[in-house]
Formats: C-alpha cells, structure tokens, sequence
C-alpha cells in the first residue's frame, strides 16, 4: 500500500519570525498526535528553507522541499536558485510547475521538463504539478490537458528516474477559489493519470507512483479525498499556513485505512 504524503506550500507568506512560529506551532501539535504513517512534507519561501533543514535534523518529524528551481544547472542567472544549490542546504523536495508559475511566470512544460532533470541529476524529487483551468474543464479538454503537461514534462525520464517523482493534480479552477473538485472528480483524474503511467511504464511502477490532490484541501474534506484508492495525500496551501489545520490534515492522512 502506498504511503500517504501530505505537503504544505507556504507559498509567498510570512516573516522569518512568523515562519519560525509557525514550525514550533506545527511541531507542538506533531508531538500531541499518535506516530504518524504519512510523510510531512513543507515548502517555506527561499529564505527560511536552512532553517527548515535545521529543524528537520532536529525534530526528524517533516521533510523540507523548495517551491521552485531553476532549470540552469548554474552561471549567469541572476536571481535564479539552483536544484544544486538547494540541495546543498539539505533540501530533498521541489516544487515543479505549479499552476501559479505557469500563469504568472510563463512556464512551459519544455521548461519544467528541464527543471525537473536538474532536480533528478542532484537526487532530489520533485513534486509535479499538472492540472487544467475551469475553462478547459468545461469544454471536456481536462484529461487532453493533463496528458500533455505529463507528456510533455515529466514522461521523457526513465523507468529509474519517475520513481523519485510525486505527481499533484491540481485544478487550477480550485486553487483558492473554495472550490474543490468532489472526491468522484479527484478520484476519476487520478485514476486516469496512473493509467498514463501504466501505459508508459509498467503496471509496478503506476501503482508505487504517488499522486497528490491540491485545490482548497482542508481540514473539513481531507478524510473525503484521501479515502479515494488513487489519491494518495494533498499538496496543501492555504490550510498549511495554520498549525492546527496543517496538523490535522497530517492526522487525517495518517489514519486512512484503518478499521
């Protein structure tokens, strides 16, 4: 049975003090619960990701991954953060493709497939995100979409390599919105990408891949979600930016399945 993984993206927030709270809040409440069976996962901005490392050697309660990464292994890329250079601060994840750097920034998949190489060469995972827009959803073009954003980015590594990758679907249409894509329509797309997956790779490696739900996941419909046979955890944004939300989003992972 696959793990679960719940990963929070802090996204733009926060101070440097009000992310060190946060941790100490999220560990507080970590230390209240029973021994959790589901990876925690959190990605701070650049800044606070040393800090994050520093707890998580500490506290060995979360794993820190990064937001973003270039897709330049190094050089003359002023402002630009390198898979390399984040894994030299001890950070195992990354972010790739999130709707919010395909829109705002004008990633392509071209280019996310580049990042995610870096991410690959330096032993770090990427978290891929693919998802449509409410406009392609409603024109019946959702599953085109996310093939392609698949196809495209992530399919060109090799049988050795996708097993280091953690795929998000995320309807871009949920994403702060407080809508949420029911557990039939999350269920149906996660499915459907692990049939992908069997296509291009083999039945073992679709059914030890794991596929993450994001889109205004949250305390209240967690449990609903993760309960779906495909959907393996949430990549959490709003919600990871309060402890006790965070937490029992991890709670709630951790205890599918159980009688």
């Amino acid at each position: 049975m696959r793990s679960k993984i719940v990963a929070g993206n802090w996204k733009m927030n926060l101070t440097f003090d009000e992310a060190e709270e946060l941790v100490d809040n999220i560990l507080d409440r970590l230390d209240e619960q029973d021994e959790m069976n589901c990876e925690v996962i959190i990605c701070p901005p650049y800044p606070y990701l040393e800090m994050l490392t520093d707890y998580e050697f500490d506290e060995q309660r979360f794993n820190v991954g990064a937001q973003n990464c270039s897709a330049y292994d190094k050089g003359a890329y002023t402002g630009e953060v390198s898979a390399k250079m984040l894994k030299s601060i001890d950070v195992d994840y990354c972010i790739v493709g999130h709707s919010e750097r395909r829109k705002y920034f004008g990633e392509t998949n071209e280019i996310l497939a580049e990042k995610i190489n870096r991410l690959i060469e330096n032993n770090m995972s990427p978290i891929y995100c693919v998802g449509e827009v409410l406009e392609e959803r409603e024109a019946g073009r959702h599953f085109e979409v996310v093939k392609e954003q698949l196809e495209k980015g992530l399919f060109h590594l090799d049988g050795d390599a996708i097993y280091d990758t953690i795929i998000a679907y995320e309807p871009v249409w949920a994403i702060g919105t407080g809508k949420t894509a029911t557990p039939e329509q999350a269920q149906e797309m996660h499915a459907y990408i692990r049939s992908l997956i069997k296509e291009h790779y083999d039945e073992a490696t679709a059914d030890d891949i794991r596929i993450l739900y994001g889109g205004s996941c949250n305390a209240k419909n967690a449990t609903e979600l993760f309960s779906q046979p495909d959907v393996d955890g949430g990549l959490i944004g709003g919600a990871s930016l309060k402890a006790d939300d965070f937490v029992s989003i991890c709670n709630q992972a951790s205890h599918i399945g159980e009688e």
